[in-house]
């Protein structure tokens, strides 16, 4: 049985019955009869079930986001943004979904011609975390159904009920039977999963640890896998910068989702020449943020997602100031609830392994770099490669950060956030593959050369002498 337990409270909220073996084989089994059919449905056919499951998003918004804010957290006003872009994520795979799936003509020298058809391979299985619980869902799951496949989705245990709702979603929308399903399984169930041959492939979303051990699952039984993992991303401030929007972004972009999620803004990378005015308001407006009830929409963040993440975090905190970091904030606060109030870290010795780590919470590290060249240097030294921010208004910084800073995605003068537009991803220990875009849809998709040999011209009819 998986329990939720409110953050905010501490308290036991709902139960979700963990399925036995007999009922994942059931699932699996309903999974290859789905994609039997659904492989050969019309785009047009595709497209209006993503609308239709978009409208029961719509519909049950406020149930849904409040869900989520029990489950692991996060405010509620943040909640219902989540769900509005899953909707729009839904659209936008039903609005451009068939032109990305159109068949692509290649003429060749040889004079053949090579038709290029993009085709589904079969049920995806998804391992995704508890941080985005909707979001994360719905960018494997609009493309999946988009390209043809079904999809099979592992949550965490912390978000089993947002993981039945969004089945209940999809099957409000009028999907057929073992389009979607959620296994409400254990971890350890996955690598059976993965090594099942109805299994086509399979995308993961969490941590390096779980990476790995999928990855080294998926490679073993030669399956494709896309891997999005960790961040430490940074956030850098040159001194064209405006820095009162700099500054304004920073902490949102540090405060968002309680700073658990994999592109917040980690590290405050901050040329000497501003250093002191950026240090200055932003440690003020970080130790000042209002943290409290989730619900309560004056609130700028709630609890972690559990006691045991806020005390991971602690934990990470006590290390960093035993290696010589100074900490403004970044305390528990007293009460009931995973609460914790945001901080910054100064002083963090960039040679010392811990300024390596993730920090998944409301914390920032901030650094002070004499120039672009310290800059990206410094925000290259860790071993993720997922997003960062840029601010500088010159043409040539903003070339060189483009270049060279060791990431899958660069915002300039904005807060990183995902698009359905775009391509998301990172390099390095932050994972591979892509999510989003056309390039999320065709990663779990069977690109499939047609070659046509030329058709030789018909013989000239001979012509008949006259009489």
């Amino acid at each position: 049985m998986f329990q939720a337990i409110d953050p905010a409270s501490g308290s036991p909220a709902h139960t979700t019955p963990e399925m036995t073996a007999d009922q994942v084989e059931a699932a699996l089994a309903r999974a290859a009869a789905a994609f039997a059919t659904w492989r050969l449905t019309p785009l047009a056919e595709r497209a209006r079930l993503l609308e239709a499951i978009a409208e029961q998003f719509d519909a049950h918004r406020e149930r849904l986001a409040r869900l989520a804010t029990t489950e692991m957290g996060k405010t509620l006003k943040s909640a219902r943004a989540e769900v509005e872009k899953c909707a729009g994520g839904l659209r936008y795979y039903a609005q451009h979904g068939p032109d990305m799936l159109r068949e692509i003509e290649v003429p060749t020298a040889s004079g053949a011609t090579v038709r290029q058809h993009w085709l589904p391979i079969g049920p995806v299985l998804a391992v995704m975390p508890w941080n985005f619980p909707y979001w994360q869902v719905v960018r494997f799951l609009a493309p999946a159904i988009m390209a043809g496949n079904v999809g099979l989705l592992k949550h965490a245990s912390l978000t089993q009920g947002c993981a039945s709702a969004i089945e209940e979603m999809v099957v409000a929308g009028g999907a057929p039977a073992g389009l979607f399903q959620n296994l409400a399984i254990r971890a350890g169930a996955v690598g059976a999963l993965i090594a099942d041959p109805r299994i086509a492939a399979v995308t993961l979303t969490g941590s390096e640890e779980a990476g790995a051990k999928v990855a080294a699952q998926a490679g073993a039984a030669l399956k494709k896998v896309v891997l999005e993992l960790g961040g430490s991303d940074p956030f850098i401030v040159m001194p064209s910068a405006d820095l009162d929007k700099a500054v304004q972004t920073a902490v949102a972009a540090r405060l968002q989702n309680a700073g658990q999620s994999c592109i917040c803004a980690k590290r405050m990378i901050v040329h000497a020449d501003i250093y002191d005015a950026f240090a200055e308001r932003f440690t003020a407006a970080m130790v000042s943020a209002k943290v409290g009830d989730p619900t309560d929409e004056s609130v700028n963040l709630g609890p972690l997602s559990s006691i045991e993440q806020r005390d991971t975090v602690l934990a990470q905190l006590a290390r960093f100031q035993a290696a010589g970091a100074k900490l403004a904030g970044g305390a528990a606060l007293p009460g009931k609830g995973a609460f914790m109030q945001p901080g910054v870290l100064t002083e963090v010795p960039p040679e010392d392994p811990i300024a390596q780590e993730e920090l998944f919470g409301p914390v920032a590290m901030l650094f002070r770099v004499a120039d672009i060249d310290q800059a990206i240097a410094l925000a290259n030294d860790v071993p993720f490669g997922l997003g960062s921010s840029v601010w500088t208004t010159d043409p040539g910084e903003q070339d060189r950060f483009v270049r060279d800073l060791e990431a899958g995605m660069t915002a300039i003068n904005q807060m990183l956030a995902s698009t359905p537009e775009a391509a998301f991803g990172g390099v390095k220990r932050s994972g591979h593959g892509r999510e989003l875009g056309p390039w999320g849809m065709h990663e779990f998709m069977n690109l499939k050369t047609v070659i046509v040999a030329e058709t030789p011209a018909p013989a000239p009819t001979p012509q008949v002498q006259g009489e």
